[in-house]
């Protein structure tokens, strides 16, 4: 999964609140002491001493806010060790046993929702239900590898009418917020998860998921990797200030470099043209999935779904950019070399 950390917004003079800092400097006691000159302690020998008169304050030079230098927010070292293993044991298991990569997206798709569920009633009171959620989003998974599309699509229809259901056993009030958070969480998870699984069926399944991997990773790290050497200009700075249109460029540059290479070498009957289209495509699927899940972050007043994962938060926060991206690069490799 993307081991690229999110790049926080910093000014590069400093930001607006070191220049309040230096206001709050002026204003502060030093000024209101220089009224008038230090007067010397009482002694024995000749007793108080007069106030001095006739000095004026010397004025102060104003404080200049000092620069500072870029941060990256995260703990680089940890996010890179994190990412390391999650990626030994994404490859084990998908070139190994498939059906223990399905079980591995199954166990992603319980904690990411485990996560939106939780930060949901802890930040809005919305409680959309998790056990009919992980059950149905479990199977979802499963049936999307063992029945294909139309599989997925029956078990997204069983999970959505559990979800009414289970939440019938409480009080109504709420009922209808927490019922829509719960199809939504349904969709937004399991479901697109799906895709992945869908991909692993064809003959050459398991080249076919690192493909997607490989290129939502490399669109992840030329966004970094140029957004941050480059970046000035803001992409939405509504909803993730640290995206710039530079970084979006470095995104689509990498990952159409990347699936020239991947359906040149991994994909059987790939050619290089197809792999300029995927790459696009996923570089813009890819960072609609990071702002979506942004601006839901932004309307829940935090910064991560989780804390599972040092130095990328939780699951939901490297599933962000992954989820969007399954069914445009499935799609894309059913028309290009077929479903396999």
């Amino acid at each position: 999964m993307p081991i690229v950390p999110d790049m926080p917004d910093v000014p590069a003079g400093g930001g607006d609140n070191q220049d309040d800092r230096g206001a709050a400097r002026l204003s502060g006691p030093l000024f209101r002491d220089e009224s008038a000159a230090p007067q010397a302690p009482p002694s024995p020998q000749t007793g108080p001493q007069e106030p001095m008169t006739g000095a004026a304050p010397q004025p102060q030079p104003p404080v200049q806010p000092q620069p500072q230098k870029k941060s990256a927010g995260r703990d680089l070292g940890a996010a890179i060790g994190v990412g390391v293993g999650l990626g030994a044991v994404i490859i084990a298991s998908l070139f190994i046993v498939k059906a223990v990569f399905v079980g591995v997206i199954a166990v992603a798709v319980v904690v990411g929702l485990w996560e939106l569920t939780s930060r949901l009633e802890e930040r809005k009171g919305i409680k959309a239900p998790l056990v009919p959620l992980a059950v149905g989003g479990a199977a979802m998974v499963v049936a999307g590898y063992v029945r294909g599309p139309e599989g997925a699509w029956v078990a997204m229809a069983l999970t959505a009418l559990a979800v009414l259901v289970w939440r019938m056993t409480e009080p109504p009030e709420g009922y209808l917020k927490d019922v829509t958070a719960g199809v939504f969480a349904a969709f937004y998870v399991p479901f697109l998860a799906t895709f992945v699984a869908m991909m692993l069926t064809a003959d050459d399944g398991a080249w076919r998921v690192l493909t997607f991997l490989i290129l939502t990773v490399v669109s992840d790290t030329g966004a970094y990797a140029i957004g941050w050497r480059f970046g000035k200009h803001k992409l939405a700075p509504r909803i993730s200030p640290g995206k710039t249109r530079e970084g979006l460029v470095g995104a689509v540059s990498f990952a159409m470099v990347a699936g020239v290479l991947c359906m040149q070498f991994l994909i059987d009957d790939g050619t290089w043209w197809q792999g300029l289209i995927i790459g696009a495509c996923v570089a813009a699927s890819a960072t609609l999935g990071d702002l979506g899940e942004s601006m839901i972050k932004r309307d829940l007043g935090i910064k991560d779904m989780g804390t599972l994962l040092p130095g990328h938060g939780g699951i939901m926060d490297r599933l962000d950019s992954l989820l969007p991206t399954a069914p445009v690069v499935w799609l894309l490799l059913v028309l290009f070399v077929g479903s396999g």
